[in-house]
């Protein structure tokens, strides 16, 4: 029968045992230790089952606890308590070897018992929602539950309440129950706390709590850190502090009284008869076990170690706090100051404004501790706005700054000033609209409990620190507002003399200047100058900061801001307050104002003007320093150099103020402007860009010599351009090259040789040389001839040259001396004699010129030369002269012959005529030409005087043929310039005769006239 019985309990499977089932299976088995075995081997999932099952065990393992007691009893007498004397004592009892193995059963199935009831209880205390997770206080099995304290977080008493949810079922539970009876509890005890079952471990620890107390600190921080203490608050240690030490929780197991098969003389027993104890596996964690209460201090380490590391690892700040709180709410020492700065800390990660948007910064206590107090304050009010920043100030700042009160009070080291101070501190660092709303909160007609700023004297300081310490360019309206909040002392004496305003911008014009050891003053330094003052100084510094604003916002309103500081450093310099005059009057000209609209302009002159007045008692303006007639100059200087000519135009019919203007001043004016148009301008094309504004400009004022000049200046710049001037290779002159040309003259040379055909415009060269400054100036206008005939001459259109050369000529007779042509001192020559210098050398060098044909012209030429040259240089133009006679008596000998007629004006080879062609005929007695016909009477009696002249300075010798030769063309032989010749009535005689034949006379008439 036990062997069917067997069978069909193996065949019969975990689905289909129930209770009844066990039972039937189970009853008609004689075998004890065979239905003991059956017992501890099955393990089911249903609660009720499984107490079937090891109800069974017990019963049927009772008599042989019986048994087994009653021999320990008869062995081994009792003590009075009713306990074994001694457990060595067990070996004396000897067991039948069924009864020690019942034995050992009955206490598993005890244990197996207590956990199944655990079970069922602990799955009644886990919630089906939130993955099983429990965010509702856990049901406590009585009211005077020690592991139940109650959440000290709760404000709706919430806790012990076990009607907040309907119970839920097995299924939710996490464990299985055949798992829960077969492995270690400890381990059960580890998971459920970091699933954050805590109602379960709750229970778990208070049925167990023999086997879980030494592990309580290893289960508390198996606790993931994410969870709230408020959570797990009756599962946190408790300190007593009247015993200065830890609580240990007392707990409550299933059965008051242990089964005697759980005993120490059971164990004992077992163990003497060599019967292995039959029990759930035991932890095999490298846990610490802790059987005795910590101390106080090892407590508060407790606490403070798991905040931090909470803090550190996950950065949960307020779970750490709450971590502290709870031990300080118990009293425990050390950990108030630790809680301040997690508090502290906590404020800012979670409560600063805008700081749930910041997720880059990585805030820590080990950061928080090594800032120091103002970098605190500042990040606590890092994202504060002009709306939030006078109750985070309030609200954050405050709290942690009497914190620190507090902690030098404590250490013995009082700072009433601590608050101010970093207050202060932070003002005079934050942005002008954060600024302008603490002064808000801090205005004088505030009740002192509901201002920020208490001392008047402070609100002033600090707004003088701040508005001057700016470099803000455009928050006037912010500035404006912060002075409205300043405070006025009616009853503070000021004098009228204005001499405490003088000599309080003085100094502060003095400290704001910059030095090599400080460049620019901040607001800090600034409130270090305006701390000591009196309200007397502060009151007239507030009414020169008054002028100051309003000259700023003038300012600002025309495009030109400065920082505020710049009025006081601009106070006494006069040459600041023009250029930003300049600056303002030109800037509002740019910004493109309504030609025609003469309010519009009329109302930048009036700010001008304004900002030059003075005020009351000695407070000037931005341009205090600038006259009347010096703004007005500037204005319209501004309103040219802007190229607003319509505008000056319109202003100058119109505005009286503008017409008070002197003609001599309008005129330096437009000359100005356009002289600045001229030197910045990249092309001298008159008609674009930056040379056109220079031309228009000068139509703006009257026109005058000066005017006129500078316009025709203009004209020739644009003229030179147009010839394509090269400054250097690829690179076209600019206009301000020009104008630093010394020898303006040098520039007509420069377009001659950029030009090919220049040449041939005689009339629009000559234009040119007098716009560029030479108008009347008869000895400019030689010398441009000369460059013309030169620039001819090398392009071989001689005919064009000579032309040239005779207008030179006419021109030098404009400058011939009175004196009788004596010149002056050999290197000291004047601008005309140089004109002369030119003009004979022009003209000799084309009358010498071998491929010039026109025989006539080179005579006329040369004849020209001979009457301008200088005496030293008489023979050399007469050897020439002698040479060309020489030739054409040659032709003439040969009769008939060809003579040499002029090239064409394209400088081509010349064509060869008779003497009796057309141009020959027209000339009287062209059959028997002789020089002085040839030349004619005007120059025959030119080569008299010369003779005369150069007769009575004849110089005693005569150099060698080297000397006179200026050309290719040698004397021919027998000329009286033979080398080596001394002085000699000889040589005067072949020089007058040479002469003699030059003016139309024959050999014996040369004689006389030598003599």
């Amino acid at each position: 029968m036990d062997a069917q019985s067997y069978d069909r309990w193996n065949a019969t499977t975990d689905d289909e045992l129930t209770a009844e089932k066990v039972d039937e299976l189970l009853s008609d088995v004689e075998d004890d230790l065979w239905v003991a075995a059956a017992c501890a081997d099955r393990l089911h999932n249903d609660p009720s089952v499984q107490r079937v099952i090891l109800a069974k065990g017990i019963s049927r393992t009772a008599g042989a606890m019986r048994r087994v007691k009653a021999a320990s009893r008869r062995t081994i007498p009792a003590a009075e308590d009713g306990a074994t004397q001694n457990e060595a004592e067990g070996d004396k009892v000897h067991l039948d070897e069924r009864d020690a193995r019942l034995l050992a059963f009955r206490a598993l199935f005890q244990r197996r018992m207590d956990r199944v009831n655990t079970y069922v209880e602990m799955a009644a205390q886990t919630p089906s929602t939130k993955e099983g997770v429990s965010s509702e206080p856990v049901a406590a099995a009585a009211n005077d539950d020690p592991w139940d304290e109650g959440d000290p977080w709760d404000d709706d008493g919430a806790s012990g309440s076990s009607g907040a949810h309907a119970p839920p079922t097995l299924s939710t539970f996490p464990f299985p129950l055949r798992a829960f009876l077969d492995e270690d509890i400890l381990q059960f005890a580890l998971q459920l706390a970091s699933l954050v079952h805590f109602g379960a471990l709750r229970i778990l620890m208070l049925r167990h709590s023999t086997e879980l107390q030494p592990y309580r600190f290893a289960i508390l921080e198996a606790i993931p850190e994410h969870a709230h203490p408020s959570e797990s608050s009756n599962l946190l240690p408790i300190y007593d502090f009247s015993l200065q030490c830890e609580t240990l929780r007392k707990g409550e197991p299933w059965r008051d009284v242990p089964d005697w098969s759980e005993s120490d003389e059971a164990r004992a027993i077992l163990r003497a008869n060599h019967v292995p104890e039959v029990d759930t596996p035991q932890t095999h964690l490298a846990l610490s076990r802790l059987d005795t209460p910590l101390s106080a201090d090892d407590l508060a380490v407790w606490y403070r170690n798991r905040a931090q590391q909470i803090e550190q690892s996950a950065g949960l700040v307020d779970v750490a706090l709450a971590y502290v709180q709870h031990g300080a709410s118990q009293g425990l020492p050390r950990l108030d100051e630790f809680g301040e700065e997690l508090s502290l800390l906590a404020r800012l990660v979670y409560d600063a404004t805008g700081t749930e948007l910041d997720e880059s910064e990585d805030w820590s206590m080990e950061r928080w501790q090594a800032m120091d107090i103002s970098t605190i304050v500042d990040a606590y009010l890092k994202r504060s706005t002009s709306e939030t920043i006078v109750g985070d100030i309030k609200r954050l700042v405050m709290p942690y700054l009497y914190v620190l009160e507090a902690r030098c009070e404590r250490a013995g080291s009082p700072d009433p000033g601590l608050l101010t101070r970093f207050l202060y501190e932070y003002i005079l660092s934050a942005p002008l609209t954060l600024v302008a709303s603490i002064f808000d909160a801090s205005k004088p007609t505030l009740s002192l409990a509901h201002r920020l700023i208490q001392k008047d004297e402070d609100i002033a300081r600090l707004a003088l620190a701040c508005l001057y310490g700016s470099n803000s360019l455009d928050q006037w309206a912010t500035m404006s507002q912060i002075f409205e909040c300043l405070p006025a002392w009616d009853g503070v004496a000021t004098g009228d003399d204005g001499a405490e305003t003088q000599t309080t911008l003085i100094s502060l014009t003095n400290f704001v200047t910059p030095t090599t050891a400080q460049t620019e003053c901040t607001p800090s330094d600034l409130f270090i100058f305006f701390t000591p003052l009196p309200a007397v100084a502060l009151s007239r510094a507030l009414d020169v900061l008054d002028v100051h604003l309003e000259s700023g916002e003038i300012l600002a309103r025309w495009g030109v801001p400065a920082p505020l500081r710049w009025f006081i450093r601009g106070a006494q310099d006069y040459e600041q307050q023009r250029a930003w005059a300049t600056r303002m009057a030109r800037r509002a000209a740019n910004n493109g104002r309504n030609l025609g609209d003469e309010k519009e302009w009329s109302s930048l002159l009036t700010d001008m003007l304004k900002l030059a007045s003075g005020g009351q008692g000695g407070i000037k303006a931005a341009f205090g320093l600038l006259s009347k007639d010096e703004v007005i100059r500037i204005f319209f200087s501004g309103i040219l150099s802007s190229g607003q000519f319509e505008t000056a135009k319109f202003l100058l019919r119109t505005s009286p103020v503008v017409r008070s203007l002197k003609p001599d001043v309008i005129e330096g004016l437009c000359l100005t402007a356009s002289r600045e148009f001229y030197d910045n301008a990249s092309s001298g094309n008159l008609h674009h860009g930056e040379m056109k504004l220079a031309y228009e400009c000068l139509s703006v004022a009257p026109s005058t010599p000066k005017i006129r000049k500078e316009r025709e200046f203009i004209e020739a710049t644009s003229r030179i351009c147009s010839f394509n001037v090269m400054s250097r290779p690829g690179v076209p002159i600019l206009p301000l090259e020009i104008r630093m040309v010394e020898d303006r003259l040098s520039l007509v040379a420069r377009v001659l040789s950029s030009n090919e055909d220049a040449y041939k415009h005689t009339e629009v060269i000559l234009d040119l040389v007098a716009k560029l400054g030479f108008k009347g100036d008869i000895a400019a206008e030689i010398k441009a001839f000369a460059m013309l005939a030169d620039s001819a001459i090398q392009a071989e259109n001689f005919t064009k040259a000579a032309e040239i050369c005779l207008r030179m000529v006419h021109k030098v007779a404009d400058l011939k001396p009175s004196n009788g042509g004596a010149r002056p001192a050999a290197g000291v020559l004047t601008s005309s004699q140089e004109a002369v210098e030119v003009s004979w050398q022009k003209c000799f060098q084309l009358g010498r010129q071998s491929e010039y044909s026109d025989v006539r012209k080179k005579m006329i030429l040369l004849g020209h030369a001979l009457e301008m040259c200088p005496r030293e240089n008489t023979l050399d133009v007469l050897a020439v002269w002698r040479r060309l006679e020489g030739e054409y008596v040659e032709s003439q000998k040969r009769g008939g012959g060809m003579i040499p007629d002029h090239r064409d004006h394209r400088g081509g080879r010349s064509r060869r005529r008779t003497l009796g062609s057309p141009a020959l005929r027209s000339h009287p007695s062209s059959d028997h030409l002789s020089p002085a016909t040839l030349v004619g009477p005007e120059t025959a009696a030119m080569a008299a005087r010369t003779l005369n002249r150069v007769a009575a300075n004849f110089p005693f010798s005569v150099g060698s043929r080297a000397q006179y030769r200026n050309g290719n063309n040698a004397d021919p032989p027998g000329s009286t310039r033979s080398a080596g010749l001394d002085v000699s009535s000889h040589a005067k005689h072949a020089f007058a005769r040479g002469v003699g034949w030059l003016i139309g006379v024959d050999d014996e008439e040369s004689g006389h006239a030598q003599s």
